[in-house]
């Protein structure tokens, strides 16, 4: 009775609690690991689950270490523990979404499994979609890449001004250099398209030769 009514000892311990807390427990807290907020810490993967809700990119180990003040090592360790937990691993239930790597980050992705409901609901919500002429465009720019804007046009054999307009618009392409022969600029793809995909980097695209004709049939006249 006298400790509680004095109050000496107790917040002795429960300040050197705090302490020994903030140096050894990685795996668990993240507010605290840097002292930045005072009372309980928040476990690292639920601060890292409410950051990469809201993220419209990939973010990186470092930038997630950053934001929740935390070792690199205890993200990681953090990450994959959400992994196997929207995977259902450990016997849990098995998510519509899933925490992937992409583009030299994470963040979250509908399920393959799901893409038709998502597609429907985005389109019927959002109908604006690019045109087949931009499509065609873009993977043009994917294969060939640096490319410049009268390449893409002899390759199409239309006019691509307002289409290339319309990608750099989008994101989906930047200037990249000029060309050091005629001073022209050309264009490559961004991190913005591997994350639409869904992939790494452009190696995983798929091989653009099986699709092209072996011309055993003839080819079309091209006027």
């Amino acid at each position: 009775m006298t400790t509680e009514a004095t109050g000496v000892r107790e917040p002795t311990r429960a300040s050197s609690g705090r302490r020994a807390s903030s140096t050894t427990d990685t795996s668990s807290g993240a507010a605290a690991v840097d002292g930045r907020a005072e009372g309980p810490a928040v476990p690292i993967a639920r601060s890292l689950e409410a950051i990469l809700m809201v993220a419209d990119e990939p973010q990186s180990l470092v930038s997630l270490a950053a934001a929740v003040g935390a070792p690199t090592a205890a993200v990681r360790q953090a990450v994959e523990g959400l992994v196997a937990d929207f995977d259902g691993s450990d016997g849990g239930t098995r998510r519509g979404f899933e925490l992937r790597e992409v583009g030299g980050g994470w963040r979250f992705y509908v399920r393959p499994e799901f893409d038709p409901v998502v597609r429907d609901f985005v389109l019927t919500q959002n109908p604006s979609r690019l045109s087949q002429a931009a499509l065609e465009t873009l993977a043009v720019i994917a294969y060939k890449q640096p490319i410049t804007r009268s390449s893409i046009a002899q390759i199409r054999a239309v006019n691509v001004d307002s289409v290339v307009r319309t990608l750099l618009g989008r994101g989906l392409i930047t200037e990249s250099s000029t060309d050091s022969e005629t001073g022209a600029i050309t264009y490559e793809t961004t991190e913005l398209l591997l994350t639409h995909l869904g992939i790494n980097s452009l190696d995983e695209l798929p091989l653009i030769s099986p699709l092209l004709s072996d011309g055993q049939e003839g080819f079309d006249d091209v006027a």
